[in-house]
């Protein structure tokens, strides 16, 4: 399971297939919008993307598209996740910025850290454009003492939650239970 958007997917296969990520691919034009002014090569990235989201909206909201309240309601849980997503990502930039200015480190030098030559790589990172790898992860974990938790997010697609108390339901198992709060949109 991808625990983050990957642009470079979507766009590898040249189509956005669900609310949740066309909700995503809308953040992040956003900040491909202010990204690409620093690396031109992001311009055509972004030119993809927003062909792919104009193509998703042309398939799936135009008028004589089937728009029920199911599908309304599925586009707002996207939503929702997505813009959680979007401020645990601002959180995890402040928090690993913080910890590089106290250790004297600027991104460039992170990035050589991490084994990434590129700023503009290294920038996509801290704003969720590419994920970072688990092995970065680790890195930052240990380097900069920041908790996993803090790291990783842990949202779970509605879909995922579903399945889950259904198996957990299905085993009735004494032993294994579910807290309600433990798959709802935290």
């Amino acid at each position: 399971m991808e625990t983050q958007f990957n642009i470079k997917k979507i766009i590898e296969l040249k189509e956005i297939q669900n609310e949740l990520d066309f909700e995503r691919a809308l953040i992040a034009d956003r900040k491909l919008r202010v990204l690409s002014k620093e690396d031109p090569k992001l311009k055509i990235v972004r030119k993809k993307l927003r062909d792919l989201i104009e193509e998703y909206e042309n398939r799936n909201w135009v008028a004589n598209a089937l728009i029920d309240e199911k599908k309304i309601q599925e586009s707002d849980i996207a939503e929702s996740i997505a813009e959680k997503e979007r401020l645990f990502i601002e959180k995890r930039k402040v928090l690993i910025k913080s910890k590089l200015k106290n250790l004297n480190l600027n991104q460039q030098e992170f990035g050589l850290i991490l084994g990434h030559k590129s700023k503009s790589f290294i920038s996509e990172l801290m704003n969720g454009i590419s994920p970072f790898s688990l092995k970065d992860l680790i890195i930052i974990n240990r380097l900069l003492k920041i908790d996993l938790t803090e790291l990783i997010p842990t949202f779970l697609p509605q879909t995922d939650r579903i399945k889950i108390i259904t198996s957990i339901e299905k085993l009735n198992n004494p032993k294994l239970k579910h807290r309600k709060d433990n798959f709802t949109l935290a």
